[in-house]
């Protein structure tokens, strides 16, 4: 095997590499010597198939085996001759006649470019200074998250007397009919309907029709249905509903008591307040780490500065810009983006792609210095938690994910990172803060390619 570098252009790098033809003859031969006894072939006893027979019947596929095999093994030998620790999947580009080189009448020569890792001393975490904004629940939001619960969890009881109606917030039980020019259409009918009017459950224009209907009445509800609504047979379609009013129902707040505690499958009302408690801290916890994290990335962006390998910035980018053309398409850009031109668009995605690649690597390196690893269990676990998403096929999406390697990858990589953020605020000088509600949830502009 020769190899020469063609170029060394900042990261990337690009070597030539030549397989003399005799090389991969005899690894041909090698190959068919090792299959031969192997072989059940008609007309020849097992282990007795002449060379030249296996050759003429398998000669080319079995040449392409040894070439990708050649491809593999020349590729990682200059990789690793060169100490190059590749920052992505080396390209491999073949020169000259492919075929004529399966046929043994031509050398194996082809080029590798590839991008390298670069070379960076990352800050000393012990000198890292950052603050934590916290933020505990205070009884009152407690209260107000019980009563809250307790709405949700209202009960409706008849309406009775001579002069009931149904007003807004109250319940009504239905049977309907729907027409479309005089004829049922299908999932147009229903029987026994509980429907709270102005829930939004319905159409629009529906409920806000019953409302002032009586209990054992009749009325005729006619509506249009949108022109995005789901069903596309139904877009844009005059519809009318006969509608039957067989209960007018009224809201009846639950109390907070220990019998709303035990509807919910909880002890007692002390322990209601404990769990609801614990799920405001929860929501608070999640909030301060989302700031610390930003601010933790802040200053790892700032006190590093070095050269990116050009093919990850290309293919990040390309990942940001694929989703800004489809939210154009989609009419969905945000307005600040929408008045500027492609080519302002690209330089600001440009720089963001580069602040995700050049934490990609911070992180990666600071992972790798203190051998910070992803367990087999850390990843089944969020395998099967991603899977729980999907419901009843939660089992055959968590068996596809075991047997897809990107798919795991692209699970581990937010466990891994959060765990180096983890090691870093372990080591780190870390401050808290008392803040108030507002500022912990308050939205704000985050810096360029954050949290991508």
């Amino acid at each position: 095997m020769e190899v020469i570098e063609k170029s060394a252009d900042g990261l990337s790098r690009v070597w030539g590499v030549t397989v003399p033809a005799q090389e991969l003859a005899d690894k041909l031969e090698a190959r068919i010597a090792e299959i031969t006894p192997t072989l059940r072939i008609k007309g020849f006893r097992p282990g007795k198939v002449p060379t030249a027979h296996v050759r003429r019947l398998y000669g080319k596929g079995l040449m392409s085996e040894v070439l990708e095999q050649t491809l593999s093994e020349t590729t990682q030998k200059v990789l690793d001759e060169n100490k190059v620790r590749p920052a992505s999947e080396p390209d491999l580009k073949p020169e000259g006649d492919l075929s004529q080189v399966i046929e043994g009448k031509a050398d194996l020569a082809y080029e590798i470019a590839v991008d390298v890792m670069p070379e960076f001393e990352p800050v000393d975490l012990a000198k890292l200074s950052l603050t934590r904004p916290v933020y505990e629940p205070t009884a009152k939001e407690v209260d107000e998250a019980l009563d809250e619960l307790a709405t949700q969890n209202r009960t409706y009881e008849t309406k009775t007397g001579k002069a009931v109606k149904a007003k807004d917030g109250d319940m009504v039980v239905i049977d309907f009919v729907g027409r479309i020019g005089g004829e049922p259409f299908e999932g147009g009918s229903a029987n026994d309907v509980e429907l709270v009017l102005g829930s939004g459950q319905f159409i629009p224009g529906f409920e806000g029709q019953l409302v002032g209907a009586k209990p054992d009445s009749d009325l005729t509800v006619k509506v249009t249905f949108p022109d995005d609504y789901q069903v596309d047979t139904l877009k844009g379609k005059a519809a009318e509903f006969e509608t039957k009013v067989k209960e007018v129902k009224a809201p009846v707040d639950a109390k907070a008591d220990d019998a709303l505690a035990e509807r919910l499958g909880v002890e007692s009302l002390e322990k209601l307040r404990e769990l609801l408690k614990t799920n405001l801290e929860q929501q608070y916890a999640g909030a301060t780490r989302f700031k610390l994290k930003r601010a933790l990335l802040d200053q790892l962006d700032e006190k590093h500065d070095f050269p990116l390998p050009p093919k990850m910035v290309d293919a990040e980018f390309a990942a940001i810009w694929s989703q800004v053309e489809q939210d154009k398409a989609n009419g969905s850009l945000p307005d600040d983006d929408a008045e500027k031109t492609d080519d302002q668009l690209r330089t600001e995605y440009r720089k963001i792609a580069e602040r995700r690649v050049r934490l990609g690597l911070v992180l990666a390196e600071i992972g790798r210095a203190n051998n910070v690893q992803v367990s087999d269990q850390e990843l089944a676990g969020a395998m099967r938690q991603e899977a729980m998403r999907y419901g009843q096929q939660a089992q055959q999406i968590f068996d596809l994910l075991r047997q897809n390697p990107n798919a795991q990858a692209q699970i581990r990589a937010p466990l891994f990172e959060d765990k180096v953020v983890d090691l870093i605020v372990e080591k780190a000088k870390v401050k808290d803060k008392k803040v108030s509600k507002d500022d912990l949830l308050k939205e704000e502009d985050l810096p360029a390619g954050y949290g991508g």
